[in-house]
C-alpha cells in the first residue's frame, strides 16, 4: 500500500503536503484509486522529461487556440488555457457515491424551480421563506405557469465540490444559469492522452469524450416536433464573451450551428427561424449561453442587443426548447444553496448524500450576529456573484476589509451568507519544474432531460500559486485532467 508522508518519493526528491488532506492517499483501496501507478510512472519518467512534456502541452494549447478571456481595465484579453499535466485520480467507488449525490441534488433543484413557477407549494407549506425567492434578482414572475418539457428547468448544471481537511467532500455551490468549463474538461483529456499516452495503456479510466453526444441527445429531446430530426443551435453573445471558445467548441463537437441573436428571428406564429443563405430554417432547440436579462428585449431588458425579440413568447407557447430555461437562476443563489438539505428532504424525502458547507444566513438576525462576530474566521459570499468575486476570505482579510463587509452585510443582509472556512485538499502539481502540492476543487457537469447523466469526474481546477485557495482561471488558477479509475473487478 502506498504510504503518504513527508517522504513520498517523486522525480524532484520528496513530495511534502503541509498539514492538509492530500488526494494521493485517498480511497480505502489504494489498488483502485490509481495513485500508486501514477507515482511509479512519474518517478520513472524523471523530472527533465516531465518538464519537457509540460512544455509540449503548453505549445499544443497555443497551437490549438485553447483560450479563455479575462476583462482587465476595460479590455478583453485572451490568455492560453493554464493546464497541469499531472492528472487527478478518483476511485470509482467514491465517484459512484458522488454521482448519486449530484443526481439527487439536481432532481431536487429542478423540482424546486418547477414548484416556484407552478403553485409554490413549498412556500405555502412554510418549508421555505418566500421572501428569499421574491426578493431574488433572478426571480422572473412573468414565467409563472410555464411548464417546460419533462418539468426540467436546469438542463445543464455544474456543481462545485471541494474536499476539506477532514476528508469530507462538500458541495460549494450549484451553477445553474450558464455553467461553463466543460470544453476545458474535454480538452484536458485530449491533451493528457497526447502527452502521457503510456498511462492510458495501464489504467482503466472512465471516458468523458461522450459528453458532446450526451449533450446533443439531451438537447434534441427538448424539441417540440416529435419524429423530426431536431435542429439545435448554440446561442452565443459573440466573440467578446469570456466563454466564446467553449460556445464554438461545443457547437463544433455536436455538429450544430453557432448563432448570435442577429441570426435568429421569431415570426408571427411564434416560431423561431435561423437565417441562412438558403432562406429561413426552423429552429427547434436553443442551447443559450446568454444571460436571462439579455435574452429577449421584449420580455426583459429592452436595450439588449444580444437577445431575440419574441423568444420568450415562442418558448412559453412550446414552439421552441430553451436550455437552460429562463428563470433557472432563481435557484442559482447562495442563499437558496443554504436551504438545499431542506429542499432535498421536502421533494425527495431523502437525506442529502453530499453535504453542504456549514452556512449561516445573514437575513436571519441570530445567524447574522454570528457572522458579524466571527468575520475573522469565516468566508462571506454575496448571493449571486461568481468567479470568486465579491467575497471576503475572513482569515486572510485586513481589519479594513472586514469593517467594509460589516457595512455591506448590515445594508443588505439578504445578499450575504457566511460559511465555515474550508482548507481544500491538495494534489501533485508541476510548478517551475518541481512537483508540489496545490489546492483543488472539482466541477462535474450534470445533464437533465428525461433522464439525468453525470460526467465521469469533471473539471478539476487548481490554484497554481503556492498557498492560494483561488482556483478560478481569471484569478490565476489552472486545471487538470480528472481520472475516475474503474474498479478492476467490474464485470
Amino acid at each position: 500500500m502506498l504510504a503518504i508522508a513527508n517522504s513520498t518519493p517523486l522525480p524532484n526528491g520528496f513530495y511534502r503536503p503541509q498539514g492538509v488532506h492530500d488526494e494521493l492517499g485517498m480511497g480505502s483501496d489504494q489498488r483502485h484509486n490509481g495513485n500508486s501507478l501514477l507515482l511509479s510512472y512519474l518517478d520513472q519518467l524523471g523530472q527533465k522529461e516531465l518538464s519537457r512534456r509540460q512544455g509540449v502541452a503548453e505549445m499544443a494549447i497555443v497551437n490549438f487556440g485553447i483560450t479563455f478571456t479575462i476583462y482587465s481595465e476595460g479590455e478583453n484579453i485572451d490568455r492560453a488555457w493554464p493546464f497541469d499535466i499531472i492528472p487527478r485520480c478518483i476511485a470509482e467507488t467514491e465517484w459512484r457515491r458522488l454521482e448519486s449525490g449530484l443526481i439527487q441534488r439536481t432532481q431536487a433543484l429542478n423540482a424546486f424551480i418547477n414548484d416556484l413557477y407552478n403553485g409554490q407549494k413549498i412556500l405555502k407549506d412554510g418549508r421555505f421563506p418566500g421572501e428569499v425567492v421574491l426578493n431574488s434578482r433572478n426571480w422572473r414572475p412573468e414565467l409563472c405557469g410555464v411548464l417546460p418539457k419533462f418539468g426540467v428547468w436546469a438542463h445543464i448544471c455544474g456543481s462545485d465540490l471541494l474536499r476539506d481537511k477532514d476528508g469530507v467532500m462538500y458541495v460549494l455551490e450549484d451553477n445553474l444559469r450558464v455553467p461553463s468549463g466543460v470544453s476545458y474538461m474535454l480538452e484536458n483529456r485530449l491533451l493528457t492522452k497526447r502527452i502521457l499516452p503510456e498511462l492510458f495503456r495501464n489504467q482503466s479510466i472512465l471516458p468523458v469524450d461522450d459528453y458532446p453526444s450526451q449533450l446533443y441527445d439531451m438537447l434534441a429531446s427538448l424539441s417540440p416536433r416529435s419524429g423530426d430530426k431536431a435542429r439545435v443551435v448554440v446561442l452565443t453573445p459573440g466573440i467578446f464573451n469570456s466563454a466564446y471558445f467553449e460556445h464554438a467548441y461545443l457547437a463544433q463537437q455536436m455538429g450544430v450551428d453557432l448563432v448570435e441573436a442577429r441570426d435568429l428571428v421569431v415570426d408571427e406564429t411564434d416560431t423561431v427561424y435561423m437565417k441562412t443563405i438558403h432562406g429561413l430554417k426552423r429552429v427547434d432547440v436553443i442551447y443559450r449561453r446568454v444571460d436571462d436579462d439579455f435574452l429577449d428585449p421584449e420580455a426583459f431588458r429592452a436595450d439588449s442587443m444580444l437577445g431575440v425579440p419574441g423568444l420568450i413568447r415562442a418558448w412559453k407557447r412550446g414552439r421552441v426548447g430553451l436550455a437552460n430555461a429562463p428563470g433557472t437562476g432563481v435557484a442559482d443563489d447562495k442563499v437558496v444553496y443554504s436551504y438545499m438539505p431542506e429542499i432535498i428532504r421536502y421533494y425527495l424525502d431523502e437525506d442529502p448524500i453530499i453535504p453542504n458547507v456549514p452556512t449561516w444566513r445573514c437575513h436571519i438576525p441570530e445567524e447574522r450576529r454570528h457572522v458579524l462576530a466571527n468575520l475573522d474566521q469565516l468566508v462571506v459570499k454575496p448571493a449571486n456573484e461568481s468567479g470568486g468575486y465579491g467575497m471576503l476570505m475572513g482569515p486572510h482579510a485586513t481589519p479594513g476589509e472586514r469593517e467594509e463587509f460589516i457595512g455591506l452585510i448590515q445594508a443588505n443582509p439578504r445578499n450575504y451568507i457566511g460559511q465555515k472556512t474550508l482548507t481544500p485538499s491538495t494534489v501533485p502539481t508541476l510548478v517551475d519544474g518541481r512537483i508540489e502540492p496545490r489546492h483543488v476543487d472539482l466541477r462535474p457537469f450534470i445533464l437533465s432531460g428525461k433522464q439525468t447523466w453525470v460526467t465521469a469526474g469533471g473539471l478539476t481546477r487548481v490554484a497554481l500559486r503556492r498557498g492560494s485557495f483561488v482556483v478560478n482561471s481569471s484569478q490565476g488558477g489552472g486545471s487538470k485532467d480528472t481520472w475516475v479509475i474503474a474498479n478492476r473487478d467490474r464485470g
